[in-house]
């Protein structure tokens, strides 16, 4: 157990956005709304799931829809209280701590917010290990576990909650559900028992996030202390594979359905002077191609950040003429067993490919590009 105050969160933000590979929500705007939180109420408690007492009840709170929405609307003060006063009458006992649902700029910070308003304390687990777009993609479905009944709730008061028959139906209606109430809601879903949090959920990931956190906005000195560079010094610490580096020459952009849609475009600078990179994301960044060869797909991770400092770069923060570095990273275990590739590989997303993990592929692409 550890307190969580404005330090740490200002490291688990930029780490966390990190983690989810351009979605998750704009890391500013989930940063103020835990900062506010902790001013107002003091600092957070996080425990570790084997922390966790048994028979204790555990809900993850998070934000669904659109990025570049939220990023415009925001999360009030009260909607959490709101949202765990219906979860508990319909559960009929009380919520003993929150939790992420993702590893997101946004959706890493949200649940910080509701623990330091609701005096609760916040687990370190989630249930991707990253940031996906759709609600069933997270791990506790893999093990059977019902993401409803889930409780949203709007900015403007608007709450309900949802009982459906599998976790696909849950994220349909919610998403339809979202749109009506104008692209973003604050939901609660797949509350838990202890036993469910520390078989499925993934571990350490808020530490996780901090650790990356600290590690990017330290790494020219990390890198003159390990006598690396700071791009080597980067991929070292985060266990990265390089998979482009160039500047952005092209954004398609849409939202679409409460998801934010696109490719991005880069042309190569450095080593990969003439070469051209392409990458589609669906909030989250989906595949990565170079030379119209596919680098990376889902559920491995792919991010974006600034060549020079390697804060992460967001989807909605993609802009022409920025210089990036494309990084690759492997996902958690669990993604890669059958059942995982099934709820979250390439083919759910329409892509014409199996999944070959990161490493695989750049093996195949040759040593420049790990």
């Amino acid at each position: 157990m550890r307190e969580i105050g404005i330090e740490e969160i200002e490291d688990i933000a930029l780490g966390a956005a990190l983690l989810g590979a351009g979605g998750g929500g704009d890391p500013y705007v989930g940063k103020l709304t835990a900062i506010g939180a902790i001013k107002e109420c003091g600092p957070v408690k996080l425990i570790s799931a084997d922390e966790v007492p048994d028979g204790a009840f555990i809900m993850p709170a998070a934000s669904m829809g659109a990025p570049t929405i939220l990023s415009e609307k925001g999360v009030g003060a009260h909607e959490f209280r709101r949202l765990f006063d219906m979860v508990e009458q319909f559960f009929g006992k009380p919520v003993y701590a929150t939790m992420p649902a993702e590893a997101g700029g946004v959706n890493s910070m949200l649940p910080i917010a509701a623990a330091a308003r609701l005096g609760i304390p916040l687990v370190d687990a989630d249930g991707m290990g990253r940031a996906f777009p759709e609600l069933q993609m997270v791990t506790f479905s893999i093990g059977g576990v019902s993401a409803s009944p889930m409780a949203f709730i709007d900015e403007k008061g608007n709450a309900g909650i949802l009982s459906t028959v599998t976790n696909k139906w849950t994220e349909d209606i919610a998403r339809a559900a979202t749109m009506t109430c104008g692209g973003t809601l604050t939901i609660a879903l797949f509350c838990m028992d202890a036993e469910t949090l520390k078989k499925y959920g993934v571990h350490g990931i808020l530490t996780r996030s901090q650790e990356l956190g600290a590690a990017i906005r330290t790494a020219k000195d990390g890198a003159a202390a390990a006598g690396l560079t700071p791009e080597q010094h980067f991929l070292e610490f985060t266990g990265g594979h390089k998979l482009f580096k160039g500047k952005i020459v092209d954004v398609l952009r849409e939202t679409r359905g409460a998801f934010n849609f696109g490719r991005v475009v880069l042309e190569g600078i450095g080593q990969d002077k003439g070469s051209q990179a392409s990458i589609a994301f669906q909030n989250e960044n989906l595949s990565c191609e170079v030379d119209g060869e596919i680098l990376a797909t889902v559920p491995d991770l792919i991010c974006l950040v600034d060549a020079e400092t390697f804060t992460p770069v967001p989807t909605d923060a993609l802009k022409y003429g920025k210089r990036v570095l494309v990084v690759g990273l492997e996902c958690y275990w669990m993604w890669r067993e059958p059942a995982g590739i099934e709820l979250v590989g390439p083919r759910y997303f329409g892509l014409d490919t199996d999944y070959i993990p990161v490493e695989e592929r750049c093996l195949r692409k040759g040593a420049s590009h790990v």
